[in-house]
């Protein structure tokens, strides 16, 4: 019988690179497993956290902004009903108006894959930005963007596909944001997927809860111009004047809007837009848009990468700082909240979602009552 050369050889111990790339692993699998697998991470009626005082109002409800009717056959209708005429492009306004003296209205836009439940309650169950604006005072109303959420989509073309009328080429991509890439990394909660930055203020706990938040995302099989730009013009002028919270995906949405007609818009809050187009802008374009009092948030750990193609985070902050040199040159009011710089380290992309969102809410409505007026 030939034996075996390697049985008879003493084993050798794990090379020691090994040895950590697999206790990473092993902690990266447990941490994943633990977050993914933990009810009291859900996001339950019974987590939601009781603020110390009663939610006090004037009025609530919700109501549709912008939108055209249109006709539409029986096979773009679905084939369940004859042809009749529709409306598309609406956007759905959720609002909740406190009770006593107001202070500016605030208009929240959220970003791509997402809906208005981002800014309401936490993913761990605590206070979100919605409630929490009203009850410094201000009217606040939360939009899901045309083509997502509430405001629904045009679903004429995906129809006449499958019909046969159309070719699949003419369908726009419908996107979603994925957990791992797209949400863990990209929007910074840790360098790879379930490993967190030390500092993180995201609540890991309940990272599994995000993604229940997302959706399907239709922008691309928006019309041009972004249909968005001119309902949120349009809402800011209908309630008065208004300031424009935007994230991400919608951080430019605001600057288009002022550009439509910025009568209604009395300050912008744009949280780590995709871009604040900092060279693209025209002189007269920066004119206009300076005439407009704007705050950029970015928060921490800008320099990791994304995972994904395209410019990283600290291009698109200094993009945006471009931007504020632009119009502050032109004689505007620009600046840049960046916690860091006041010694706040941790913040990831959805600051409104983070451990500190009170906190970071406390520094945007500072900037509000000193620069904004009613």
């Amino acid at each position: 019988m030939t034996s075996n050369p390697l049985a008879s050889r003493p084993k050798s111990p794990m090379p020691l690179h090994w040895l950590s790339r697999l206790c990473q692993i092993t902690a990266t699998t447990t941490f994943l497993f633990a977050i993914m697998s933990n009810p009291a991470a859900a996001q339950t009626y019974s987590s939601i956290q009781s603020a110390a005082s009663p939610l006090v109002l004037k009025s609530r409800g919700s109501f549709f902004v912008g939108g055209q009717n249109v006709e539409q056959s029986f096979v773009e209708l679905g084939s369940l009903r004859a042809a009749d005429r529709v409306t598309v492009n609406q956007m759905y306004v959720e609002y909740m108006v406190p009770d006593g003296h107001t202070k500016v209205p605030v208009v929240m836009v959220h970003g791509a894959g997402l809906s208005g439940a981002s800014f309401d309650t936490t993913v761990d169950g605590r206070m979100g930005w919605f409630e929490y604006f009203v009850r410094q005072a201000h009217p606040t109303l939360v939009v899901d963007q045309i083509g997502r959420g509430r405001s629904g989509f045009n679903q004429a073309l995906y129809n006449n596909v499958g019909a046969g009328n159309e070719k699949p080429s003419s369908l726009a991509p419908i996107t979603r944001m994925g957990d791992n890439v797209a949400g863990w990394v990209n929007f910074r909660f840790g360098p790879t997927p379930g490993v967190a930055y030390p500092n993180s203020k995201f609540p890991l706990e309940a990272a599994a809860e995000l993604s229940r938040q997302g959706i399907p995302d239709l922008s691309a099989a928006l019309p041009k111009p972004n249909p968005n730009f001119k309902a949120l013009s349009n809402l800011a002028k209908e309630v008065g004047g208004a300031i424009l919270l935007s994230h991400s995906q919608s951080g430019h949405f605001p600057l288009e809007s002022a550009l439509i007609d910025a009568a209604g818009i009395r300050g912008m809050v744009i949280v780590e837009p995709g871009t604040c187009g900092g060279s693209s802008w025209t002189d007269e374009q920066i004119r206009t848009l300076a005439k407009v009092p704007t705050l950029i948030v970015y928060g921490d750990n800008l320099s990791a990468s994304t995972g994904l193609p395209g410019p990283g985070w600290q291009d698109r902050f200094d993009d945006c700082q471009k931007y504020i040199g632009r119009i502050n040159q032109a004689g505007g009011n620009a600046s840049m909240l960046h916690p860091p710089d006041l010694g706040i380290h941790g913040n990831s992309h959805l600051l409104m979602q983070d451990k500190n969102n009170l906190q970071i809410a406390d520094l945007i409505l500072q900037w509000m009552d000193r620069n904004t007026q009613p």
